[in-house]
């Protein structure tokens, strides 16, 4: 039977992080993976990264709906028509703002019988945890029915603040196995159970955010993406998009974090749907983010057929 694996976690506490590290650890287990991916806007922009990785075939983008209600059905169905493989094993990663518990509760129901029941495992930001302001009781829900719980940003945080954080995940689900990601055994899934804990419902509109995309033209430095993430609002919990910087090669990924990092890199291959800026969270708006472009465009002093055309 062929296990399914789902992976929930906030904003920015490195989901895709981890669900790399799962799917280069199956495929040098020889198994065969195939990827679920779910985001508000353009779930492609993290499907590219994994095609060095596995076939675009196995890969699966589901954008625009939230798979624990919306998009339940649609998941069953993306689900329940994944090839049979030999060594077979379903990866997908949710939204950042997924009710988790109501995922695994639809999940669970009109899965295929070669499918064993799902296995939760949520990723923690250590540096962040419970730091959410009105969003703690969200993250909270996203760590009640995991069987797992993979701490991430541990290098940032001191031995006080990983007990604290430990202590608060097992008074909360003492039935989790807590671990980081190097520390994973994935033959550990094969005896994971669900959380056997009572969980407290979530109103559901807490995990339902705004969210929206503009399409981008190549900027003219770096300094452009940086402009963009420092002045869209802090109510806009993640930030994040694929852009052509002059002078740079290939494209850049660059993403702001709920805390206000901001990251720059380069961008593997080239991106399935055209550059975008996508934001998540309260206070998105296309105008709003055709505003900032146009003025960091302006400010680092691009063609002004450019600035108008956005």
């Amino acid at each position: 039977m062929e296990a399914i694996i789902t992976i929930v976690g906030f904003l920015g506490a490195g989901k895709t992080t981890l669900l790399k590290h799962l799917v280069l650890s199956y495929l040098e287990k020889n198994f065969n993976p195939f990827v679920i991916l779910n985001d508000y806007e353009n779930a492609n922009l993290d499907a590219s990264q994994l095609a060095d990785n596995i076939e675009q075939l196995n890969i699966k983008a589901l954008t625009g709906s939230c798979i624990c209600c919306s998009g339940i059905d649609e998941l069953r169905n993306y689900v329940n028509n994944t090839p049979e493989r030999v060594n077979g094993v379903t990866l997908i990663e949710a939204n950042g703002t997924s009710d988790a518990c109501t995922l695994m509760e639809f999940l669970g129901v009109g899965l295929n019988k070669r499918f064993l029941p799902p296995i939760q495992i949520s990723v923690v930001d250590v540096k962040n945890w419970q730091n959410r302001g009105v969003y703690n009781d969200l993250e909270l829900n996203q760590i009640q029915v995991s069987s797992l719980i993979v701490l991430t940003h541990l290098e940032k945080t001191t031995k006080k603040r990983q007990e604290l954080v430990v202590k608060e995940l097992k008074n909360n689900n003492p039935y989790a196995t807590i671990l980081t990601i190097n520390e994973i055994d994935i033959s550990l899934f094969n005896e994971s159970i669900s959380s056997k804990k009572d969980y407290k419902k979530l109103a559901h509109k807490k995990a339902h955010w705004s969210s929206c995309s503009i399409d981008l033209l190549k900027v003219p430095s770096l300094k452009n993406i940086y402009y963009i993430c420092e002045n869209l609002p802090s109510t806009i919990q993640r930030v994040k998009g694929c852009v052509e910087v002059e002078n740079e090669k290939g494209y850049t990924y660059f993403e702001r974090t709920p805390n206000g990092e901001v990251f720059v890199r380069p961008f593997r291959g080239i991106p399935i749907t055209v550059p975008k800026l996508l934001t998540i969270g309260p206070g998105s708006d296309i105008s709003l983010l055709k505003k900032v472009v146009k003025e960091s465009l302006k400010k680092f002093l691009y063609k002004t057929k450019t600035i108008k055309s956005i």
